[in-house]
């Protein structure tokens, strides 16, 4: 299983269109999985060579909600109520790593999951997790998800 998730317009993290962000790709590869990969470019380091660790709290962050996401149609849209990371080793700039999520419990208005970074050689960067909460339904109720450009974008709309 290899499904492309929906990207936003202007998000940081997945939208098509933020000339700042990161326009990442998201896949759902197996039940409750969602999987990034990706390169992180040098205008996100923080040391010399190293991706800025809150770039690498977006990534997880975004992944661990992700997960719960469901069918795009319908998709569940969660806050991150509380987010751990614990960062192993520095995550290189330009070089491929991949972020990995799993969801842990779903509840009615609430969720947990994990995720992890892994580098080039497949070596384990950080881990993360995270408690999630519903968006709250009025917030919700008149959001327009084709105005916000919420949809599965083929590969050569997606600004890299």
């Amino acid at each position: 299983m290899r499904n492309l998730q929906p990207n936003s317009r202007h998000c940081f993290v997945c939208g098509v269109e933020n000339k700042f962000g990161l326009h990442l790709r998201f896949y759902e590869t197996a039940e409750g999985e969602v999987t990034i990969e990706t390169t992180v470019p040098a205008q996100f380091q923080s040391y010399p060579g190293i991706v800025h660790g809150g770039i690498v709290a977006s990534l997880v962050d975004e992944a661990l909600g992700r997960v719960h996401m469901g069918p795009a149609e319908d998709p569940r849209f969660m806050f991150t109520a509380k987010l751990s990371v614990n960062y192993r080793k520095p995550v290189p700039i330009d070089a491929p790593i991949r972020v990995v999520a799993h969801a842990i419990r779903s509840k009615r208005r609430s969720a947990t999951s994990v995720a992890s970074v892994f580098g080039p050689e497949g070596e384990l960067l950080a881990e993360a997790d995270a408690v999630l909460v519903n968006v709250p339904d009025e917030m919700l109720q008149n959001a327009d998800l084709e105005a916000l450009g919420w949809k599965v974008y083929p590969e050569e709309e997606v600004n890299q």
